[in-house]
């Protein structure tokens, strides 16, 4: 058994501690909570925009708002019963709006204000405040916002990856044939590479150089572009998927299941327009119908579970919170390479005009938008309840006497489940060692 092979096999297996607790405990926990709890959706801030920042910085992440995608996760969880939701946008005067407003609990909806990791900006300022938040923690974000450390991780963890390299402009033009990063990722590979910024959103600078001769003048391009570090890839030429996986806790019409596993959504393949090597932003191209079919697991059953296993390898193996896209692509051979994983997906609600990968993707699990986003808040508050109680006493309070006693109660039979396992393992390898 590989590494990796290992690392998956530790972690399913943790998992499965205290998947047998009672659905229907954290459905009545999530009904006290829909009267009481005071939930934020925070928005991407505009530095533009009075008392947002104290001074302008550069943006090595393409800015958007994400405003109009957070109103619609506003609008279902008020849909679905919670009486306390309001919008906030990410800026220098958001932890004054948290405690005025007496937030519990907040929902990233931000890629952040400016700067460096400014996906990560967000997370971290309430890690500090101490208000729990759906989404990744900062180091997650961090990691999977930036492509090429999610790449490298992914490559340590035996997860396929497409070849790659970075650059540095700092350090003066990409020459490919003086690089030795780059003869070694690529050996003989002549082309075409994908250059892209190592952090971004929707595609955004992502340009095609289809030889070794194009890639120094494409490479410096999106350098002016974005300021940032840049990734070049060896470009696979396959049918191109993506993925979402969120943690094994769903809510369908309010009844609550937990699965063992993370949860994998419908898989989707893009199509491709006659003149499109790479999918085209969606800032540029909206997600429609058109751009993408559903993959069914009737007529590819090996792909279909290849796709999902990689997906929730990748939760796994990144120890992820919060629901993430993977995106894969195959090469000429029909192998399968993630891409990237995308750690702030559209949630936009579908509409007639437009929709979004993860929406498109529900048909085939039978789950609405509304129970998508009750089902991401659900996961969330069934981790914060059963793991770091300590974290969120202000939530248990909320809950009336003997609905807050089950969460201890929980929590402390897994403990236990916790050293039973421990010991077992402990066990086994001095049996091992003695054999």
């Amino acid at each position: 058994m590989t590494k990796g092979a290992t690392r998956r096999a530790i972690s399913r297996d943790a998992v499965r501690v205290g998947s047998d607790s009672t659905a229907a405990e954290l459905e009545r926990q999530i009904e006290q909570l829909k009267e009481r709890m005071h939930l934020a959706v925070i928005f991407g801030g505009d530095k533009s925009a009075p008392d947002t920042v104290m001074y302008k910085a550069q943006n090595t992440r393409s800015w958007k708002s994400y405003e109009a995608v957070a109103c619609d996760i506003a609008e279902s969880l008020r849909s679905s019963g919670f009486r306390h939701v309001e919008l906030m946008p990410e800026d220098m005067r958001l932890p004054d709006r948290l405690h005025r407003s007496g937030i519990h609990m907040a929902w990233l909806n931000t890629g952040g204000v400016q700067g460096h990791n400014s996906a990560a900006h967000a997370a971290s300022l309430l890690e500090m405040l101490g208000v729990p938040y759906v989404g990744h923690d900062p180091l997650a974000t961090t990691t999977l916002d930036n492509k090429h450390a999610f790449k490298r991780e992914a490559a340590c963890m035996g997860l396929p990856t497409a070849a790659f390299c970075t650059w540095n402009m700092a350090r003066g033009p990409f020459w490919p044939e003086m690089n030795s990063r780059f003869l070694h990722a690529f050996g003989d590979f002549q082309g075409p590479f994908i250059v892209k910024p190592v952090s971004g959103r929707a595609s955004l600078h992502v340009q095609v150089a289809k030889d070794r001769i194009e890639l120094a003048a494409v490479v410096a391009e999106v350098h002016a572009q974005t300021g940032h570090l840049i990734l070049i890839e060896k470009y696979l030429p396959g049918r191109e998927f993506c993925v979402a996986v969120a943690g094994g806790v769903t809510s369908q019409d309010g009844m609550i299941a937990r699965a063992r596993e993370p949860f994998a959504f419908g898989v989707l393949e893009r199509n491709f327009a006659p003149d499109e090597m790479i999918f085209t932003s969606m800032d540029v191209r909206p997600i429609t119908g058109a751009r993408f079919r559903a993959v069914n697991a009737a007529d590819e059953p090996e792909l279909v579970l290849a796709l999902k296993r990689l997906a929730r390898d990748v939760y796994l193996d990144f120890n992820l919170s919060s629901v993430v896209r993977i995106d894969l692509r195959c090469d000429e051979h029909g192998g399968l390479y993630i891409l990237e994983a995308n750690p702030k997906p559209d949630l936009k609600r579908p509409c007639a005009e437009a929709t979004s990968l993860i929406a498109a993707g529900l048909a085939q699990t039978n789950l609405t938008y509304d129970d998508l986003i009750v089902s991401l808040l659900a996961d969330r508050l069934d981790v914060l309840f059963l793991h770091r109680r300590n974290c969120v006493k202000h939530l248990v309070d909320l809950l009336d006497g003997d609905v807050a006693a089950s969460i201890n109660l929980r929590s402390a039979c897994t403990n236990d489940q916790t050293g039973l396992m421990v010991s077992g393992l402990l066990k086994t390898a001095d049996e091992m060692r003695s054999a």
